[in-house]
């Protein structure tokens, strides 16, 4: 190879090795995993956003408490998240109900991010707002990625996830919606699905209907 392609395809190797160090990347998680690794799960509305102009600082998103799922019982008034995508920041809608699963830092604020799990309230399955209730009772139970047609031989303490597998293209991600791999008597794990529909003061329409949004 003479040394002027050399010096052509060098820039692109730095370059592209450059992109993906910029990159944010997340690997799948059940809604489960991520419940049941935050520090904080709740439920808000999403106010004005306080930008660093310089971008030293992270991003604050004021928000309106309505309930805490998980964790402490203070009342945040504020959720934080990285300046970019790229470093995982997330972009949030003002004036939307969302469900944050978020991590509490060392300076006690609530932060979030693109590898945790956040979505607006309305756009959860009915399920998945039952399931909210139950999760932790599958926080001791795996769920093991499952992307081939034969996933083996699973430990009884963990559920295959095949929502990505060749042959569930169509589902949806029927398992991360609508399940829960929870424990059994026996202490073995399986996929439970949810039932009834997450009540409370601030739901007023909802029913069982899994396509039901508030």
């Amino acid at each position: 190879m003479s040394w002027t392609v050399k010096t052509l395809i060098l820039p692109l190797v730095l370059l592209c090795l450059w992109r993906q160090t910029q990159a944010c990347t997340c690997p799948p998680v059940h809604p489960q995993e991520a419940f049941c690794k935050a520090d904080v799960v709740l439920r808000a509305v999403v106010g004005e956003v306080k930008a660093d102009v310089k971008g030293a600082a992270p991003v604050m998103y004021r928000i309106q408490h309505i309930a805490t799922l998980k964790g402490l019982e203070k009342k945040f008034g504020a959720i934080y998240t990285a300046v970019s995508s790229a470093a995982c920041g997330v972009t949030l809608t003002k004036d939307v109900e969302y469900l944050f699963m978020g991590r509490v830092l060392g300076d006690g604020k609530l932060y979030i991010s693109l590898c945790d799990f956040f979505q607006p309230w309305a756009a959860l399955s009915a399920t998945q707002k039952n399931l909210l209730q139950r999760y932790y009772m599958g926080c001791d139970c795996k769920i093991q990625l499952c992307y081939t047609i034969h996933c083996g031989i699973s430990d009884p303490k963990a559920c295959w996830w095949t929502d990505f597998h060749p042959l569930m293209m169509m589902s949806k991600g029927n398992q991360a919606r609508n399940f829960a791999c929870l424990k059994r008597s026996d202490g073995s794990c399986v996929w439970q699905q949810g039932a009834v529909v997450f009540r409370d003061s601030t739901d007023d329409n909802d029913d069982d209907d899994d396509d039901d949004n508030e």
